[in-house]
């Protein structure tokens, strides 16, 4: 199946998705057949900023309205941010949707975790990842303004500095001390400073999460990933 991704919101999560995509077609000895549209990180951040989930949800619209003309056959927003116009979206999309909040609740039931700390935009935290997950209590770092700051800025740029890294790194920590059994990457730029092999604590990828569903719909292979994908 040909897949349809909105992207560039961040540049650095497009490339992971597409690394990750990559990957798993190379592995099943499956052609990749994808088609990407832009989506603008700093247009997204500002609709987040003042919860325009109308103005946003059309503006994805529009890209998957590209994406189906050059033939994609569902679609998948490359952002945890984006997601928080998920309904709308849903409801206007001229098509299905990979909803990767979706995708996460299932693997975090299937661990079977209590308490997740989670990194991300202010919203995604405060929000307990907009409310998606209900197996497990979902802890936020005391900081939110500094973390949110941080998220937003190394989004924007595709890169992070020394300064954002302490950031992250220091709030995981406080989460960690608070209970937390792993670490939720609730913004898909967090890759650029986490991933499972190298983290001191475990690290629950929802963009590698997000991709690995994306390549199990298009090869024809039915199912989630199991948690362990991650």
């Amino acid at each position: 199946m040909h897949i349809g991704l909105i992207g560039g919101i961040g540049p650095a999560a497009q490339d992971y998705y597409t690394r990750q995509l990559i990957g798993h077609f190379s592995h099943a000895g499956v052609r990749l057949d994808l088609t990407t549209a832009h989506g603008d990180a700093p247009t997204l951040l500002a609709n987040l900023a003042a919860d325009r989930r109308a103005q946003q949800a059309a503006i994805f619209v529009h890209l998957t309205e590209r994406l189906a003309r050059a033939g994609a056959e569902f679609v998948a927003v490359t952002s945890i941010a984006g997601h928080f116009c998920r309904a709308e979206f849903a409801a206007a999309s001229p098509l299905p949707v990979i909803d990767m909040i979706d995708v996460v609740a299932r693997d975090v039931a299937a661990r079977g975790v209590q308490k997740l700390g989670i990194l991300g935009t202010r919203t995604v935290m405060a929000s307990g990842f907009y409310g998606g997950i209900t197996t497990a209590r979902v802890l936020a770092p005391t900081d939110l303004d500094a973390v949110h700051a941080a998220y937003a800025a190394m989004a924007t740029a595709g890169t992070v500095n020394a300064g954002q890294r302490q950031i992250f790194e220091n709030a995981a920590e406080e989460l960690m001390a608070k209970g937390a059994e792993a670490i939720l990457l609730g913004g898909t730029d967090l890759a650029l400073v986490f991933d499972a092999v190298t983290a001191p604590f475990p690290v629950i990828d929802c963009a590698a999460l997000h991709a690995a569903v994306i390549a199990r719909q298009a090869i024809g292979q039915a199912g989630p990933p199991s948690p362990a994908a991650a």
